[in-house]
């Protein structure tokens, strides 16, 4: 994508330099007026941005950031001291957790109302900051005025890496000021969010390009953005050819059956991306066999999510064709499609008939199944035992007594203390790497391959949301690091007697 001369001619107009946001030389009184009130200022070191850039401009080239430093590069203005001075340029009100932030590599400024001087601001003082990697923005309303600035800004700062943006009306001009940041590599981001900005299909042709050639970004969000099937097609003619993307969220757009298809074909010839979401697109059953056929030559995809995309129980059999092949995906969310119990059984099935399946997810937790169902999981858990299939409800549970489970926790620490063991070194057992933290797919694994403690799938699953409760996907049992107890008294001798003991 060339850059576009109006988007040029509107920076000029709009954006000043960063250095210089709204230092526009209307007239010399205007100018006067500046420097008077340079002069009254409270820190009398303090000097106006534009003579700060100017200063710039005479003392090197445009690698002035990296050769001689923020503070050479901008005449020694540097964090707080140059944030309030841009304020007062701005006429806005200097926000405090910014400031208390300035030196902190995490700042959250969402919902601030920042608007687009607000967020200018900001961008003036972010130029020589070396110490923010991730910025919070979303819910500013800075407009593609506020976006202009922020992609200046991109251009001359190194640390920044993780930036959201999301829900900010940036519209189309916005779009394209980002989109050109990243043609051109200009930035260090490597994650990107830019959900519910009302792009449309006319700025997917910007990103597409952009992002064919683009090689740091690896998390994109580009969700709620009225993408249909125009945008998909383009974003899916980028994800045949971009060699960085790893995450990539495009969910509730509209991008239907032909975006769909698009982005299967994209994804057929793609080597690095892992996660994507296509949840509430209108996928259908065309876009999953689409997904189907990319996932039986795809060798890097670990997490798709479809959930409510309309996928029935033929949709559901056609994707199931790729995960008969396919040897790398773990996860796959599929809820709140309308499939039926032959559908879930299609899906259990097709791990059974892949040996070399490495499936640990299934979520269709709408799903009505039965006991059929049920024997089949216990039967493809007994091969693949880290598989954890979220499904609804049990067909005739309702009118039965459920079946009463010993809780596994208990039947755990009855176990260790017949045999005398800690829970710590039960744990430590399981953990291979010895970092306290382990995978649920390896727990799960090591729990239904154990013959000691009679424990079912069942008491399996309910164990692991006991110890994985904000569902990390990591069971962490440093908690239960025992310390040694300390040795009890002889009877008849007291604390202080002890102490006094050599």
């Amino acid at each position: 994508m060339a850059v576009n001369s109006s988007f040029t001619e509107e920076k000029k107009q709009m954006n000043p330099p960063l250095a210089g946001c709204d230092m526009e030389n209307e007239s010399e009184k205007d100018a006067d007026q500046n420097e008077e009130m340079s002069e009254i200022s409270e820190s009398p070191e303090s000097v106006s941005l534009a003579d700060a850039s100017a200063e710039k401009a005479t003392q090197g080239t445009d690698t002035d950031l990296e050769v001689e430093g923020p503070e050479a590069a901008f005449g020694g203005i540097m964090g707080t001291e140059m944030y309030l001075e841009a304020c007062r340029l701005m006429k806005v009100v200097p926000v405090s957790h910014f400031i208390q932030n300035l030196a902190k590599p995490y700042v959250n400024l969402n919902h601030r109302g920042l608007g687009p001087k607000g967020v200018k601001a900001i961008a003036i003082a972010l130029v020589s900051n070396a110490t923010i990697t991730h910025l919070e923005l979303e819910d500013n309303c800075i407009l593609a005025e506020g976006a202009i600035c922020i992609a200046e800004m991109l251009q001359e700062n190194s640390s920044l890496q993780e930036l959201n943006i999301s829900n900010n009306h940036l519209d189309t001009a916005g779009a394209e000021a980002i989109a050109s940041l990243l043609l051109d590599n200009l930035s260090y981001l490597h994650a990107l969010k830019l959900s519910g900005n009302n792009f449309g299909d006319k700025t997917a042709s910007y990103f597409a390009e952009a992002l064919m050639g683009n090689y740091r970004v690896k998390d994109l969000d580009l969700s709620h953005n009225e993408f249909s099937e125009k945008g998909g097609q383009l974003l899916g003619e980028m994800l045949a050819i971009n060699t960085a993307l790893e995450i990539l969220d495009l969910s509730w757009n509209r991008l239907s059956r032909k975006g769909t298809v698009a982005l299967g074909t994209g994804l057929k010839g793609n080597g690095t991306l892992k996660i994507l979401n296509l949840s509430w697109n209108g996928v259908s059953n065309e876009g999953a066999l689409a997904l189907g056929e990319a996932l039986k030559v795809n060798n890097v995809l670990i997490h798709l999510d479809i959930s409510n995309n309309q996928i029935n129980n033929e949709g559901a059999k056609k994707l199931c064709r790729g995960l008969e092949l396919n040897a790398k995906l773990k996860i796959l969310k599929m809820a709140n499609n309308p499939l039926t119990v032959e559908g879930a059984t299609a899906l259990v099935t097709s791990v059974r008939k892949n040996p070399k399946s490495m499936m640990e997810e299934i979520n269709i937790s709408n799903v009505l199944v039965n006991e059929t169902f049920i024997k089949l999981l216990d039967l493809v858990c007994r091969t693949h035992p880290e598989l954890d299939v979220n499904y609804g409800e049990v067909e005739g549970c309702i009118t039965k007594i459920p079946k009463q489970h010993p809780d596994p926790m208990k039947v755990i620490q009855n176990y260790l203390k017949e045999h005398n063991l800690r829970l710590w070194d039960f744990f430590r057992n399981i953990d291979k790497d010895g970092n306290m933290k382990i995978p649920v797919a390896t727990f799960r694994r090591a729990m239904m391959q154990q013959s000691s403690i009679p424990l079912d799938r069942v008491q399996i699953g309910e164990l692991v949301r006991k110890l994985d409760r904000n569902r990390t996907g990591v069971v962490d049992y440093s908690h239960l690091k025992e310390q040694k107890p300390a040795q009890k008294p002889v009877e008849g001798e007291t604390e202080e007697e002890k102490k006094e003991e050599p």
